[in-house]
């Protein structure tokens, strides 16, 4: 087969085999997520290892397909956004910032003192705990979206919590690198702290002041399809200036402008010509994607027994961490609980921390393994554990 024909082959099998998973768990009264997620963990390189069977000969396969899933995740981001009422959520102003400030720093604290009992120098411990900060929302926010409660406070507050989570991550890791003398030293700190405020005041506030505006404007233009491709294209250029000038992921830039768009008053118009291209190609490609980055087998004995120690780590950290702040911010402690339980997940800005890690020599790549897979459980229990918080009221 050529490989545009491995491509095709690739994806339909790929989306066929999330959509059975998601299907499978939704019967078994879990989110779809779940079994999207562990659809990927059954293909890849754990079970099956989908990318090496006999028929797939292009070694840009798996590059391709997840170049497809980032956008799966940006997508997602912005639709989740799309759905914030901007007033109601600045409202969680002070309980999100306590929870994400407390959610890092408990998760740092813990994870340093975790994996210094392991034998690991000060050092290394300090950067996995930098590296495993990061809260990743896309998964809960798409659990929460299921459930039906994204507008309630607490998941208002956890998205909130989750922007200066990522915000807070960027500095913590900046300083670190200008400390150990990777990153140019204290100047750099600057300059990183310079970009998040240009690209927040600058690009973020014109995106609320003007996006709703354009977006009438663009609506009347005589294109078909012209407010959808608006819509993409101002995605996908606020989700690249997130991370190029503003130094943060690029799925907070994504949700950033989905609360833009949310002061439109074509927003219903919007999600409805939007959702069901995002739902039916590029989410499931994401989910199902995690898995198949994952080999379990190259974990075992004394480094399976470390992963696991993490994994509790960064769980009971934002439950503590995170569900203290956003009690101490006014939320119920039911709330709190379900809001620490939606900080669990971490994603690609632990990835890409632990990759910065990895190529300054803080990690080896075993200690990436073991990230991956503290990356990849948290995203399989975050989702069953949301259920059941809120099905308990």
């Amino acid at each position: 087969m050529t490989p545009s024909l491995q491509f095709i082959l690739a994806l339909s099998t790929l989306i066929a085999a999330a959509r059975l998973g998601g299907a499978l768990s939704k019967r078994l009264g879990q989110p779809a997520v779940l079994g999207e997620l562990l659809a990927g963990v059954l293909l890849g390189p754990s079970l099956l290892n989908y990318y090496h069977l006999a028929w797939f000969t292009d070694t840009h396969l798996s590059e391709a397909v997840k170049h497809l899933a980032d956008l799966g995740v940006i997508f997602l981001m912005f639709l989740a956004g799309l759905e914030i009422d901007l007033a109601e959520m600045t409202k969680t102003g002070r309980a999100a910032i306590l929870a994400g400030v407390l959610g890092v720093f408990a998760t740092l604290l813990l994870a340093l003192g975790v994996v210094m009992l392991f034998g690991a120098s000060f050092t290394k411990a300090l950067f996995f705990g930098i590296a495993l900060t990061a809260t990743s929302v896309g998964i809960s926010a798409q659990t929460l979206m299921e459930l039906g409660v994204l507008r309630r406070r607490e998941s208002l507050t956890l998205l909130g919590a989750a922007v200066v989570d990522d915000l807070l991550v960027l500095l913590v890791l900046s300083v670190f690198l200008a400390l150990m003398g990777v990153a140019g030293g204290w100047p750099s700190v600057l300059a990183v702290f310079v970009r998040l405020v240009i690209f927040i005041v600058v690009i973020v506030g014109a995106g609320l002041l003007f996006i709703p505006h354009v977006t009438d404007w663009v609506e009347h233009l005589p294109i078909a399809q012209g407010l959808t491709s608006f819509v993409i294209v101002t995605t996908l250029a606020y989700a690249w200036a997130a991370e190029a000038l503003g130094g943060i992921a690029a799925i907070t830039g994504a949700f950033l402008v989905g609360l833009a768009f949310a002061r439109s008053p074509l927003r219903q118009e919007i999600e409805h010509n939007f959702a069901p291209l995002v739902y039916g190609l590029f989410v499931p490609l994401f989910f199902v994607s995690i898995g198949l980055d994952v080999n379990l087998r190259a974990l075992g004995g004394q480094n399976l027994l470390f992963a696991l120690a993490l994994i509790v780590v960064v769980a009971v950290s934002k439950i503590l961490g995170g569900g203290l702040g956003a009690l101490w911010g006014g939320l119920t402690r039911g709330e709190a609980f379900r809001l620490g339980l939606g900080m669990i997940s971490r994603g690609e800005v632990v990835l890409i921390v632990a990759s910065v890690g990895l190529a300054e020599g803080f990690l080896d790549s075993v200690n990436f393994v073991e990230i991956v897979l503290v990356v990849l459980t948290t995203m399989l229990v975050t989702p069953v554990l949301l259920r059941w918080a809120y099905s308990k009221g």
